[in-house]
């Protein structure tokens, strides 16, 4: 057996992608109800009674669970699949493979070898649910699935628990309806729902994180111990589903806990070995860049795709050989980002955070969160002051950075320092969020050039010509925006830094 957390020696090749892979984004309320709820009358269609047969998957210490990550096989009415859920935020990203093998398929095991380790997969609960409900309409148009479910969790064929839960799974891209249908089913008796999936309440496990938020008076190492070993979980978690490449949310969650790993350690620097964190620095800068470009990739495909839904059809033509040429670079950038995951560097980066996390290298020092914090916004406000009113692109980035830089610190000290850092950190996202919709319309500006030195079309230039116009507007539009911002992220940063 390994260590509990330390990831396997030598992993597997990657998983590919294959056609009888299907995957989706699920998004669901979750509800209590007691025996005696039944469902309203809603507007839709009877969904048939099915029964559902689901044996769970996990090592014996639950790992997979304490990740947010479910495998299971399921069977109804002879069809078996395998189904692998993976955290995304709020949502979770469900995985389907269609097999009858009674181990869990190779792929699923390829993606999860990182939370994973070395450790077997044994059978952890079987639960059998009965499932009935409505496909709601409203305007004749499918909404959400609205279920209610009664769950046996079973053994050796016996019962030993039971319990009901009721469900409302958004099934089009638009969440407007869920609220409604939620306050209809409240007001018919549902309640509070814990938030944790059928697998939790079976096995009686918490979603809670597996070390509380030191005290707000805990040493200055402690808050860095903690946040460690946070940002190094959440990189793991998010690792199966970046390296899936199926939904871009993946990639950049575990982007983002790449940067904010950098900015801890650059933050926390004074009271750590300083060889020791630059090390460790370096190596996150090298798995940043490595997930960049698909990320960048990620974000204009996502707005080009949208933007090729105002364009009339002869337009949409050039538009649309455009947006194929970047998903040719998105896949080339995925097996790219594929080898390096799965190369002994990125392991032991890995080992080495979770390391870290447990046994910090540190020194003697004085210094305290909030000094810090105040000393990374010191760097963003002579960042800003040095910008002047009409920076270039090169300036915007550099306080884009430093903007990053200074909430994540703030973010660490947040808890001794109260409300004036929390209101401080919200006002920081509203700048990264105008910041960086410089910084994309720049990058897209880049990608249409580079598209159009190798077209030869007439409409293609003329469709490039509008795109890259919009990219001016965007830009010019979060400069109008950029001033307000500074001086209003300036003034939350004294208060939260400078004033006693």
């Amino acid at each position: 057996m390994a260590r509990a957390n330390s990831p396997p020696s030598k992993p597997p090749d990657p998983a590919t992608v294959n056609p009888t892979v299907q995957s989706m984004v699920e998004r669901e309320i979750k509800l209590s109800v007691d025996d005696h709820f039944r469902l309203p009358k809603l507007p839709g269609i009877p969904l048939p009674r099915r029964l559902l047969t689901s044996t769970y998957y996990d090592t014996a210490q639950y790992d997979l669970a304490h990740a947010g990550i479910t495998l299971r096989h399921r069977v109804e009415r002879g069809k078996q699949a395998w189904q692998l859920k993976l955290p995304l935020m709020k949502d979770r990203q469900e995985i389907e493979i269609v097999d009858r093998q009674s181990i869990p398929p190779t792929i699923f095991r390829d993606l999860l070898f990182l939370p994973l380790g070395q450790r077997e997969l044994v059978q952890v609960a079987t639960l059998r649910v009965w499932r009935a409900g409505i496909r709601v309409r409203i305007d004749h148009v499918p909404v959400a699935e609205v279920t209610l479910d009664h769950v046996s969790v079973m053994k050796d064929g016996a019962a030993l628990q039971r319990f009901r839960e009721l469900e409302i799974e958004q099934v089009n891209g638009k969440k407007s309806s869920l609220p409604d249908l939620e306050r209809q089913l409240r007001q018919a008796g549902a309640c509070d729902h814990d938030g944790r999936p059928k697998l939790f309440r079976a096995l009686s496990l918490v979603t809670s994180d597996p070390e509380p938020l030191p005290a707000s008076d805990a040493p200055a190492l402690a808050h860095v111990r903690w946040a460690l070993a946070r940002h190094t979980q959440w990189l793991v978690t998010h690792d199966p589903g970046a390296r899936l490449g199926r939904e871009p949310e993946s990639l950049h969650q575990m982007r983002v806990a790449t940067r904010q790993l950098r900015a801890l350690l650059r933050t926390a620097k004074p009271l750590l070995i300083p060889e020791w964190a630059d090390s460790l620095r370096d190596e996150l800068r090298w798995l940043g860049r490595l997930l960049g470009p698909a990320r960048d990739l990620d974000v204009q495909l996502a707005y080009f795709r949208k933007e090729s839904t105002s364009l009339d059809a002869r337009d949409r033509r050039p538009l649309s050989s455009f947006i194929a040429q970047l998903e040719g670079q998105r896949i080339n950038a995925q097996e790219v980002l594929l080898n390096e995951l799965k190369s002994a560097r990125y392991l032991d980066l890995v080992r080495r955070l979770q390391q870290a996390a447990h046994d910090l290298t540190t020194v003697e020092s004085t210094r305290t969160l909030r000094n810090l914090a105040k000393q990374e916004y010191t760097k963003l406000r002579h960042a800003i002051r040095q910008a002047g009113r009409a920076p270039n692109g090169a300036t915007i980035h550099e306080v884009r950075i430093k903007t990053k830089r200074a909430r994540y610190a703030a973010e660490l000290a947040g808890s001794t320092v109260g409300k004036p850092a929390t209101r401080f950190i919200n006002k920081a996202r509203a700048v990264q969020d105008v910041l960086g919709m410089h910084q994309d319309a720049l990058q897209a500006e880049t990608y249409i050039r580079t598209f159009l030195k190798h077209s030869t079309s007439t409409r293609a230039a003329f469709v490039a010509g509008r795109m890259v116009e919009r990219q001016r507007r965007r830009r010019e539009k979060a400069r109008k925006k950029m001033q307000r911002l500074f001086r209003s992220l300036l003034k939350r940063g004294e208060k939260a830094w400078e004033k006693d």
